[in-house]
């Protein structure tokens, strides 16, 4: 698919056929999504795979009892390094070998910089790890769907217990969950007509924000947004 194909057809899907989504496939996404952008590229992402069936029902379990959690192949644990020094200093090594930076002093700034984040509150790094995980979730989503595979983001699950569960290390943030898989026979959503989009027009502000007080459905959902006039 092409990009615009991808963006515009790709579906929140609840329903999963019983195919298993092959792991070389699901490592190919994973290849995709770790060039998301994150601040200072430090990456902060991790993702638990789910797929045995006694896992996915505890996993279903501390999400509230979502079904979608054990139809798909496998559900995705996206999890955030609330340490943003975690990975800093491959990440500067490798811009001083690339020559993005001049010298050691530089890269010896930008390590206490990012050390100097990690001290703060853990609800602000909760805020900056929630930040740039959430560009690598919603960029493999995207490139899930390029490969033919089928994903529908979650809310709703206990964080502690789902922690506990997984015996997940201290310092690390879930951030969301993904069901992963096959779209079953029945499941419309991709061939359906799309749902509402808020035009351009309403949600694009130039220069000064002016908020639309009511939102209505345009006459025609999938109209591109007129260009400005000129003055």
């Amino acid at each position: 698919m092409d990009y615009e194909d991808v963006v515009t057809t790709r579906r929140s899907i609840h329903e999963y056929s019983d195919e298993e989504v092959p792991r070389e496939t699901l490592e190919e996404i994973f290849r995709q999504a770790r060039f998301a952008p994150s601040s200072f590229n430090l990456q902060p992402w991790e993702f638990l795979v789910v797929r045995d069936d006694e896992r996915l029902a505890t996993l279903a379990e501390v999400a509230n009892g979502q079904e979608h959690v054990e139809q798909a192949s496998a559900t995705v644990v996206v999890l955030g390094n609330l340490d943003p020094s975690a990975h800093a200093e491959p990440v500067f090594e490798d811009w001083l070998r690339k020559g993005y930076i001049p010298d050691e002093e530089t890269k010896g700034y930008l390590i206490d910089t990012v050390e100097g984040l990690s001290e703060l509150p853990e609800a602000e790094r909760r805020v900056w790890t929630n930040r740039s995980t959430a560009l690598a979730a919603q960029q493999f989503m995207t490139a899930a769907w390029n490969e033919g595979v089928a994903t529908l983001p979650m809310e709703g699950f206990d964080d502690d217990a789902l922690v506990e569960a997984f015996d997940i290390d201290d310092g690390y943030e879930p951030v969301m969950l993904i069901a992963v898989g096959y779209p079953a026979e029945d499941a419309d959503e991709p061939e359906a007509e799309r749902k509402f989009r808020r035009p351009v027009e309403e949600i694009v502000h130039y220069e000064t924000f002016e908020p639309v007080e009511e939102t209505t459905l345009a006459a025609d959902e999938g109209r591109e947004a007129a260009p400005p006039a000129d003055d």
